[in-house]
């Protein structure tokens, strides 16, 4: 990589551009906009919202709740609310039915956000960990392996489901293999070629999704189960690199690395080599852990928050999903 030579010492003092307000802002590389933001809900049946606890600040909400939300995030210039479900156990199989069901509770709150928002994109999550009596994100078999091609099928007809209800994207998060194709084919047959498709290219077997497993349901479920065998083991870099080429090639319009601060350098990888939009999961724990930290006064709570999602921008993400999005962009409004 070639360099730019720069005069020695004291021709050039690089803090002669730190000096004031103005010139910071002038010469920032890497900047943060509501438009950046995309804001994960997290929605269930009922009338009141509950609290999650280890996401402080942060609630299942019903339809109702949803659409207030909604309208703040269009309010504060945020482009896209990203829905996960939390059903009721009784719903809840070895295959995962409930997750193509055309009157379950992702497709009705994807209706009542385009009818009553249509400006907004609404992304869905693809995977049936948060539909399976087991907690597992497919089929699997009687040694508990995922069956992956029985798996995809599944996947499937819930991305027909969500894109018949009115999805603009739908974000497959299961890492099986091949499921991006076929979900691609399957939504250009049944005329749904607007359908965009945000794939979780490289989802890493991270220790940092235990609040979402809480706020979904799928925690217990899970038991102590792990999920190796289908995500990205945390020391490969060069795997993401080859999950990211097989997406594209199948059809993939976006893609998104998950989890994300533990995972710039990887977000930096993609960007470089593949130059299409990239995305990044600021996921459930690393927002309770800053949470943690600033409600113990250890951390400054919208600097490190702010700070850590400039971080993303900086890696080369044209986007993060944050479950700070909201109080972010309410900062970046003032």
């Amino acid at each position: 990589m070639s360099r730019t030579l720069s005069a020695p010492f004291p021709a050039a003092r690089p803090r002669r551009l730190r000096r004031d307000p103005f010139s910071r802002a002038l010469v920032r590389e890497s900047r943060l906009d509501a438009s950046d933001l995309i804001l994960p809900v997290f929605v269930h049946e009922g009338s009141q919202p509950h609290a999650i606890d280890s996401m402080p600040g942060v609630s299942r909400l019903p339809i109702e709740q949803l659409l207030r939300t909604a309208e703040e995030a269009v309010s504060l210039g945020i482009p896209v609310i990203a829905l996960f479900p939390a059903i009721d156990p009784s719903l809840k199989a070895i295959d995962g039915a409930e997750a193509f069901n055309p009157q379950g509770l992702i497709p009705r709150a994807v209706r009542a956000l385009k009818s009553r928002f249509p400006e907004l994109g609404v992304l869905t999550d693809v995977a049936l960990d948060p539909y399976t009596s087991h907690g597992q994100d497919g089929l699997p078999d009687e040694t508990g392996y995922l069956i992956n091609d029985a798996t995809v099928e599944l996947l499937v007809r819930q991305a027909l489901t969500q894109a018949e209800a009115g999805a603009d994207m739908v974000g497959p998060s299961d890492m099986m293999d091949g499921r991006i194709g076929a979900i691609r084919d399957a939504l250009e047959a049944s005329g749904h070629i607007h359908t965009r498709i945000m794939a979780y290219s490289v989802k890493y077997a991270s220790g940092f999704y235990g609040p979402f497993r809480d706020a979904v349901g799928s925690k217990s479920a899970l038991g102590k189960a792990d999920k190796n065998t289908y995500y990205v083991d945390p020391g490969n870099s060069d795997e993401a690199l080859r999950e990211v080429a097989l997406d594209l090639a199948e059809g993939a319009d976006m893609v998104m690395v998950k989890p994300g601060m533990p995972y710039l350098d990887v977000v930096r990888r993609v960007k470089d080599e593949f130059r299409v939009p990239t995305f990044a999961y600021q996921v459930s724990g690393e927002y309770a852990m800053l949470k943690a930290a600033a409600a113990n006064g250890w951390l400054a709570h919208d600097v490190v928050m702010m700070e850590s999602l400039l971080a993303f921008k900086r890696a080369g993400a044209d986007g993060v999903l944050s479950y700070f999005a909201l109080d972010a962009a309410r900062l970046l409004k003032k």
